[in-house]
């Protein structure tokens, strides 16, 4: 999965609904050695947004203690994925707006809209992060690792 010279950064996030608290958490390795990890909770609405803010939260890490290394940044969240490598580009275009074809409705708000302009001015400065989807819950050491992290509390 990781080509020597890379770092690999794992995310991953939870949400309880009764709460309405939330982990989030990252791990970095370097030729399967952790590097970093780091963890933190706090309020907000859905898994989704404990998804995007521990992806944040390692973008931050990166660009401050591994600017321009070359990384890939695992994700179990598809939502993420999509958002980060195809949505926020028509959303940016779209003055960060859902545009619906039929002109007569109103453009619809996109749910955590701070957190996703604060990843597209991440992911724009740092055009060597590359964010890609791993299966969940699979045996993936990394993976596991960021999702107990995620979990703990």
């Amino acid at each position: 999965m990781a080509a020597s010279d890379t770092l690999q950064v794992f995310t991953d996030g939870s949400f309880d609904v009764k709460s309405g608290s939330g982990r989030w958490a990252f791990i970095v390795l370097e030729d399967d050695r952790l590097v970093h990890s780091a963890c933190g909770n706090g309020m907000g609405h859905s898994n989704n947004t404990f998804e995007i803010i521990a992806v944040l939260e390692a973008l931050r890490w990166l660009e401050g203690f591994a600017e321009k290394r070359v990384t890939t940044l695992w994700t179990d969240s598809w939502h993420v994925v999509e958002g980060a490598s195809h949505w926020r580009n028509i959303w940016r275009n779209n003055g960060w707006r859902r545009i619906n074809p039929n002109i007569r409705a109103r453009p619809r708000k996109i749910p955590d809209t701070v957190l996703w302009q604060e990843m597209d001015g991440f992911l724009n400065r740092n055009p060597n992060v590359i964010v890609k989807w791993c299966k969940g819950h699979s045996g993936i050491a990394g993976n596991e690792h960021a999702d107990a992290l995620a979990r703990s509390r």
